[in-house]
C-alpha cells in the first residue's frame, strides 16, 4: 500500500499530512521555509508519492527533494482532477480552492456544495452537483482585517482574536474583537443565505486555521472539518498517480 504525502503551502502556514490507506496517519506544519523539517519527515515516514499545493514562492529546494525521494506532483491548473473548472481562466484558480471543492465533491456527491476557507483570506468556493466549481469570493482574512486597522489608523492597536469576543465592546480591544470576529461571523450567514436562495440542496462545508472562532456564533448548520484541503490532495493525487 502506497503512502502519500500532502502539503499545503500556504500565506500562513506550510501544512503537511501523510496518508496511508486513505486515512491520514501524520500530520504537522513545518517551520520556517520548511526545508529541514521535510528532510526530517521524509526521513521518518518515507512516503512513496507526495503532492503539493502552494500559494507561496516556496523555496526551490523543496520541489527537488520531494522529486529526489517520492512520485512527486504539484497541483496546477493543468492537473487532472475529477471536476470540471468552467471559468474564463482556469491558471487562475488558486491550488488551495480547487482541492477543497474537489473533497467536497467526493464526500458530498449528490450535493450543491458551498465551501468556506478561513485563512489568510476567506474563499467562497461553490462545485455543484454536476462537479462543475463554478466560482465564489474571497474577502480579508482575519488576521488581515486585525492588521488593517492598526495599519492604516493613526492610534488603534493590533488587537488578538480571542474565541469568547463580546457582541458590544466594552473598550477599544473588544470593539475591535467584535467588529472583526462578529463581523466575519455575519458575513458568513448573509453569504450562505444568498446561495440558499439561489441553490437548492446546498450543503455548506468549513476549513482553514481560523474557523473555531466562528462556527459558535453562526446560525446557519455547516460541516467542519479541519483536514479538508487533504483529503482533496490525497483525491487528486490518486487521480494523477493512478494514470
Amino acid at each position: 500500500m502506497f503512502s502519500t504525502l500532502c502539503l499545503d503551502f500556504g500565506n500562513t502556514r506550510l501544512k503537511w499530512a501523510v496518508f496511508s490507506s486513505g486515512e491520514i496517519r501524520h500530520a504537522g506544519v513545518f517551520q520556517d521555509d520548511g526545508v529541514e523539517d521535510l528532510r526530517e519527515c521524509l526521513r521518518i515516514y518515507k512516503p512513496d508519492r507526495s503532492i503539493l499545493s502552494s500559494v507561496v514562492d516556496q523555496n526551490t529546494v523543496i520541489e527537488e527533494l520531494l522529486k529526489s525521494k517520492t512520485q512527486f506532483h504539484k497541483l496546477d491548473h493543468l492537473s487532472r482532477v475529477p471536476v470540471t473548472t468552467p471559468v474564463g481562466k482556469p491558471e487562475t484558480i488558486g491550488a488551495d480552492r480547487l482541492a477543497l471543492v474537489v473533497a467536497a465533491a467526493h464526500a458530498f456527491p449528490q450535493k450543491n456544495n458551498l465551501v468556506i476557507g478561513l485563512g489568510s483570506a476567506v474563499t467562497y468556493n461553490y462545485i455543484n452537483r454536476f462537479h462543475q466549481f463554478i466560482g465564489g469570493s474571497i474577502s480579508p482574512g482575519m488576521e488581515m482585517r486585525f492588521k488593517s486597522l492598526e495599519l492604516f489608523t493613526a492610534k488603534l492597536p493590533l488587537v488578538k482574536p480571542h474565541w469568547n469576543f463580546p457582541l458590544l465592546g466594552y473598550d477599544t480591544k473588544t470593539n475591535i474583537q467584535s467588529g472583526v470576529l462578529f463581523g466575519i461571523a455575519k458575513e458568513i450567514d448573509g453569504v450562505i443565505e444568498a446561495y440558499e436562495e439561489r441553490y437548492e440542496n446546498l450543503h455548506v462545508l468549513m476549513t482553514g486555521g481560523d474557523a473555531h472562532y466562528f462556527k459558535p456564533f453562526l446560525k446557519k448548520k455547516i460541516t467542519e472539518d479541519p483536514d479538508l484541503i487533504f483529503k482533496g490532495l490525497f483525491v487528486i493525487s490518486e487521480f494523477n498517480f493512478t494514470i
